[in-house]
């Protein structure tokens, strides 16, 4: 069945098939690649048994990387046909594996994920592998032992059958059918109102479907019915059935849509929930507003290029009082240029002036040994194009940011993997036919007033089976710095058939420190941004090996387990987060994301975006886009053109959350401020809606606070005892609290 999602980045869950075997246990596992272990016949009495829906990473093999197989034997009773509504195909679920792989079943290739020929090494990792075969296949043992086996290759990061579903059925006529509220929007006709046009859709020639459709609003806080619906629909594969309905909403909060298709001949159902998307941001207001760090670090004699961040009506004139000898500002751009000789501090006075007033601001220019001294803001192509990532679309999504989010202090835009070709003659690095003009590119998105950075792997390959940048090093660097790129990212990958199985402390070093000190010889200020996943507790050794980031975990994917499991986890890092040096716990998975050119929307809900984008400013995260720009949407924006929200990630302490506070599902988690004050992100990782009632001592306020809420920029005011407010599941109330009297 089809995963579905809706335009306006709202989480679409099915309800999962029915399974009539479940397959999550039992399974063996092997590390290495022999072909013979494809057969039915093999011993695999010596494997070790092994877990799926969890990567190999966390189950004894930690930095493992390359080929690995997983077998299951499994009884197919033909029972199992027997009550099936349709008698004509069995189904074998097999969740998501990373990063590629083949399917056996009883030694023959049911399926593969994975690149040409016979290259295995880079498939859609999450893709969820469903394979069909029509009950008349001789490949399959009714009432017999089956041999399932999998042939999976990691290239880096998490590995193995790592998430989704598990388990073998016969096919149904309801996984036929699928209920799509991707096509439209929601529609906000006005205050309190919204429509939403679905469409329910068969991918069969053979049978028309009747039924009827329930459309099903609730307020998950209380369980409340606030609209409810039911409807004849008929439909076919040439005919689909398409539908608007409207609703009011009584306030302006988390509500859940659920649509519930009921078939009349098998009174099988198919039923599908998405939170309603709902916008707590602000409009901008059309007064003059300064936005973005307030700090900035240069190396003398590197090029200098900063953008003031600003909103308000256009056009907008800058200025920049105290600004040092050697750079210049553009006063209808707010792009500063030029470079610094000399090591030293400066305060500027920042300026921005429109038709309706004039808004002011310190900035401090440091120029010495550090630079990114604020979280780096940005994009990444590797969530939304993985290798397909072309010049065109980088230049695309530099525009995007210049037009959407750079007036918010958004300011890299990064080339993932997929741009690199081979060396020439003398060694260095060329770039394929897709980005024709390296030098170009960079000039034209500096241009904008923006940053550009690249990828490479330490190792001889890249995740994606490219050049690394082994034995190249210092050559590399240059090249990154004669290009113009300003940001590294650097992806442990093949590295680990270099380093020895079990790396020492300094071989986890090593990598990092030797192309650190080729980019000290780059000629340019490069952002250094390890990712290594986590591996030798990196957060301890991080900024002594020169990084400016550095990945804390493996890779995040657009679902609750994998948001929650990563970002909860993080205070162990925490306190090793500071200016120039922050934990990274993987890119932002909002937007319409999917890992190549096949994209979907977020599976992530509304109420689970506010708390992914709050969890990471309180963390002092990178925060770096996934998704495709070109179809940035207004929920989406809500998330990233939060000033107030923003301000907590780039405050000038640089310090990371704590977690103070647990208790039944909910978590605090505490930031200090440069000004004096905290921002608290509150948090419910419950499945349902809760009143929380917190004393005010156990978020190490005094008596009484003064508390703003970020995401609605609303004032609260002063709060006596304890602090008490409604959250919904998976949600978050994001505050920044003052002591109104002593702070304990």
């Amino acid at each position: 069945m089809k995963s579905l999602t809706v335009l306006l980045l709202v989480a679409i869950v099915m309800t999962a098939r029915s399974q009539d075997i479940n397959i999550t246990k039992g399974w063996k596992f092997k590390t290495g690649d022999q072909m013979q272990w494809a057969s039915p016949n093999l011993n695999d009495s010596d494997w070790e048994p092994i877990e799926v829906g969890k990567p190999w990473e966390l189950q004894g093999h930690t930095g493992y990387n390359g080929y690995a197989w997983y077998r299951l034997r499994v009884v197919i009773p033909s029972s199992i046909k027997a009550k099936a509504f349709l008698k004509e195909k069995i189904h074998i679920d097999l969740g998501e594996i990373d990063d590629g792989d083949e399917v056996y079943l009883n030694g023959s290739l049911i399926g593969r994920n994975a690149g040409q020929g016979s290259d295995i090494r880079q498939g859609n990792y999450s893709l969820q592998r469903s394979y069909q075969l029509p009950i008349a296949d001789s490949r399959i043992f009714w009432d017999k032992e089956n041999v399932i086996a999998v042939r999976v290759y990691d290239s880096g990061g998490d590995g193995g059958m790592f998430t989704g579903k598990y388990g073998i059925s016969m096919m149904d006529v309801t996984d036929y059918v699928e209920i799509n509220a991707n096509d439209h929007n929601f529609q906000f006709p006005a205050k309190g109102k919204i429509s939403k046009k679905i469409t329910i859709r068969s991918s069969s020639d053979k049978y028309d479907f009747n039924g009827k459709l329930q459309i099903l609003i609730s307020d998950p806080a209380n369980d409340s019915t606030i609209f409810k619906q039911t409807i004849g629909v008929d439909f076919a594969r040439d005919r689909p059935f398409e539908y608007t309905y409207k609703a009011s909403l009584p306030q302006t909060k988390s509500y859940l849509v659920t649509y519930r298709f009921e078939e009349d001949r098998s009174k099988k159902i198919v039923s599908a929930t998405e939170g309603i998307p709902y916008l707590l941001t602000p409009p901008t207001p059309e007064t003059p507003r300064i936005n973005g760090p307030a700090v900035y670090g240069v190396r003398p004699g590197s090029p200098f290029l900063f953008r003031i961040p600003a909103t308000g009506k256009k056009p907008l004139i800058y200025e920049a009082a105290g600004l040092p000898a050697g750079l210049v500002l553009d006063k209808q751009t707010g792009i500063i240029t030029g470079s610094l000789s000399e090591k030293g501090q400066y305060t500027v006075k920042l300026v921005v002036k429109n038709s309706l007033a004039s808004a002011s601001r310190s900035f401090r220019i440091l120029c010495g040994d550090q630079i990114g001294l604020t979280p780096a803001l940005g994009w990444n192509s590797w969530n939304c194009w993985g290798l397909t990532v072309n010049d065109e679309k980088v230049k695309a999504s530099a525009r995007v940011m210049h037009e959407k989010l750079a007036d918010h202090g958004w300011a890299y835009i990064n080339i993932d993997d997929g741009w690199e070709d081979k060396r020439n003659s003398n060694g260095e690095m060329l770039p394929n036919s897709k980005f024709p003009d390296m030098k170009g590119l960079t000039d034209y998105v500096h241009s904008l007033g923006l940053k550009v950075g690249i990828y490479s792997s330490p190792g001889p390959q890249t995740c994606g089976g490219f050049a690394g940048s082994y034995q190249h090093e210092e050559q590399d660097a240059k090249t990154y710095g004669a290009w113009g790129f300003d940001y590294l990212k650097y992806d442990w990958c093949s590295y680990g058939n270099v380093a020895p199985a079990q790396p020492s402390l300094e071989e986890y070093k090593k990598p990092y420190l030797v192309m650190g000190a080729g980019l000290a010889k780059a000629g340019r200020d490069i952002l250094f941004s390890f990712c290594q996943y986590g591996m030798g507790e990196v957060w301890k050794w991080g900024a002594e090996a020169g990084g400016n980031s550095w990945r804390t975990t493996g890779d995040i994917n657009d679902s609750w387990g994998s948001l929650s499991g990563i970002g909860f986890t993080q205070n162990t890092a925490s306190p090793y987060a500071g200016p120039g040096h922050f934990n990274d716990p993987d890119m932002l998975v909002v937007g319409k994301v999917g890992w190549g050119p096949s994209l979907h929307n977020t599976r992530l809900t509304p109420d689970e975006q506010y708390t992914h984008i709050s969890l990471w400013a309180l963390l002092a995260s990178p925060l770096l886009i996934g998704c495709d720009m070109s179809q940035l949407d207004d929920f989406t924006l809500n998330l990233l053109t939060n000033d107030e929200v923003l301000a907590v990630d780039q405050d000038a302490l640089g310090r990371g959350a704590d977690k103070i506070y647990e208790k039944d599902h909910l978590q605090v988690w505490e930031k200090e401020l440069s000004d004096g004050s905290h921002a608290l992100g509150i948090f419910n990782l419950g499945e349902k809606a809760a009143q929380a009632v917190i004393p005010l001592s156990d978020l190490h306020l005094a008596a009484q606070a003064q508390l703003r809420d970020l995401w609605r920029q609303q004032d609260l005011g002063v709060v006596k005892t304890a602090y008490r407010g409604a959250i919904p599941a998976h949600g978050v109330v994001f505050l920044k609290a003052k002591a109104a009297g002593n702070r304990k």
